[in-house]
C-alpha cells in the first residue's frame, strides 16, 4: 500500500525521520521500496545525473512526465513527488496547474516547486485544487544564475530570516513540505522548529524532519563535483540494495547527516 501524507505527519510526529531520495527509474524505484524509502523524488536533477547537463534548467517537462511514469512505474510503496521543472509554473497559476496535473497523471502523488515568499498564491492555488505541494527554499538550483552558483543561504542575519519567512510562506499556503537545501544546520534547527509541515534537508544538518539526497550522489555513480553533504553509502555495502538500505538506516538512527556534511 503506497504512503500517504498522513505517514509523514506521523512520522514528523513521533519524532522519526523521513528517509527520502531521488529517483528516475523503475529499477532503483523497486529497489528503494524494497529498502524502506519513504518518499521518492523525481527531480530534475536528473539533468545533471541522467542527461549531463551542468544545470537543471534545461530539464522540460515531458522528460518529468516520462520520468514519473518510469518511476510509478517501479515503486508501489513510496510516496512519490516530481518535480516542477523551470519555465513550467512562474508565468500563471493556471500554467502550473496545468504542468502540475500532467505530473499527477504519470503517477505523482504530490509535486515541488521552487521559492518561498513569491510561489505563495501558487502554492495555494495548487493546494486548493487537490494537489500537494512540497516547497524547497535555501539553494534553489532552478536560480543558479541569479545567485551566483551552487552557494549556501541564510548565512547573514539578513538571508536567515529571508529563509525563514519563505518556509513559512509555503506553510501558510498551504504546503504539505518544504526541502531545505544548503543552509546552516542552526538555521534549519530553526526553521524545523517553527513550521508545523516536515521540513526535508539536504545539507542542512541533522535536526530536519527528515533527509533526501540524489541517489546518483550516494552511490557514487555521478562523476561531477559534489557537495560536502553527500556520503558514498556503496562504502563497505555489498550492492546497491545494502547502500540504500544504510542510507534509510543512518537517516532514521539521526546518524547521517553527520557534522561534517553540514554547514
Amino acid at each position: 500500500m503506497r504512503y500517504t501524507l498522513a505517514h509523514f505527519r506521523k512520522l514528523r510526529d513521533g519524532g522519526e525521520k523521513i528517509a527520502m531520495l531521488s529517483c528516475y527509474d523503475a529499477s532503483f524505484a523497486a529497489l528503494c521500496d524494497t529498502a524502506g524509502v519513504d518518499c521518492l523524488l523525481v527531480g530534475d536533477s536528473l539533468g545533471m545525473v541522467v542527461q549531463g547537463h551542468d544545470s537543471t534548467l534545461p530539464v522540460t517537462m515531458a522528460e518529468m512526465e516520462y520520468h514519473v511514469r518510469c518511476v510509478a512505474r517501479g515503486s508501489k510503496q513510496a510516496f512519490i513527488v516530481g518535480d516542477l521543472p523551470f519555465g513550467s509554473y512562474q508565468a500563471s497559476h493556471e500554467q502550473a496547474y496545468l504542468n502540475a496535473a500532467r505530473l499527477m497523471a504519470a503517477g505523482a502523488q504530490g509535486v515541488k516547486l521552487e521559492g518561498g515568499r513569491t510561489m505563495l498564491a501558487t502554492v495555494r492555488f495548487l493546494v486548493e485544487r487537490g494537489i500537494p505541494v512540497c516547497g524547497h527554499v535555501g539553494l534553489t538550483p532552478q536560480s543558479v544564475h541569479q545567485l551566483g552558483g551552487y552557494r549556501v543561504q541564510g548565512k547573514s542575519d539578513e538571508t536567515a530570516r529571508a529563509v525563514l519567512d519563505d518556509a513559512r510562506a509555503v506553510e501558510q499556503a498551504g504546503a504539505a513540505m518544504v526541502v531545505l537545501e544548503a543552509i546552516p544546520a542552526a538555521l534549519a534547527r530553526e526553521v524545523t522548529q517553527a513550521v508545523s509541515i516536515p521540513t526535508i534537508g539536504i545539507g542542512a544538518g541533522v535536526d530536519c524532519s527528515g533527509q533526501v539526497l540524489v541517489l546518483y550522489d550516494m552511490l557514487e555513480i555521478y562523476p561531477g563535483r559534489k557537495g560536502r553533504f553527500v556520503k558514498n553509502f556503496m562504502t563497505g555495502a555489498e550492492g546497491v540494495a545494502d547502500a540504500i538500505r544504510h542510507y534509510v538506516e543512518a537517516v532514521k538512527a539521526g546518524t547521517f547527516p553527520a557534522p561534517e556534511h553540514a554547514f
